[in-house]
């Protein structure tokens, strides 16, 4: 089944974020570039409250960094905006408690999307949870 668009970028977001390590992250990065996505990904571990400014920080940081974005306001607001969708769609279950984990981003033309995959909980008794966002940005 060949997957075009949103559905495309959304895949290949979670597939970064499900990463096992840098190498397997450099791995992806240069098969999906090959298939004209571009991609980064980004670690991320602590408390859940006060993490979420610092997880939208690093996601754009990481998106301008691998050339994902360009630095314009609708590019880094559209990261923005599909990070707090991603992690609102984990709030529930994260509220209160610490998560650990990997942000993956993916972006094909005018669609990109994040994808969040973390542990949460406490010491060894996590729970998993993933999120997902997409915004639509005017391409070149």
């Amino acid at each position: 089944m060949v997957l075009h668009g949103s559905r495309k970028v959304a895949k290949v977001a979670l597939e970064m974020a499900l990463t096992e390590d840098r190498e397997q992250e450099r791995h992806f990065k240069a098969v999906f570039a090959r298939e004209g996505v571009k991609t980064a990904a980004v670690d991320y571990g602590g408390d859940f409250i006060s993490s979420l400014n610092k997880i939208v920080e690093r996601a754009v940081v990481a998106a301008k960094r691998e050339g994902v974005i360009r630095e314009i306001h609708a590019e880094e607001g559209a990261v923005a905006g599909a990070v707090r969708e991603a992690m609102s769609q984990i709030m529930q279950k994260a509220l209160g408690l610490n998560i650990g984990g990997k942000i993956g981003i993916a972006r094909h033309g005018d669609h990109i999307s994040v994808a969040v995959f973390f542990g949460v909980g406490l010491l060894h008794l996590d729970e998993v949870a993933v999120g997902l966002g997409h915004r639509a940005v005017t391409s070149d």
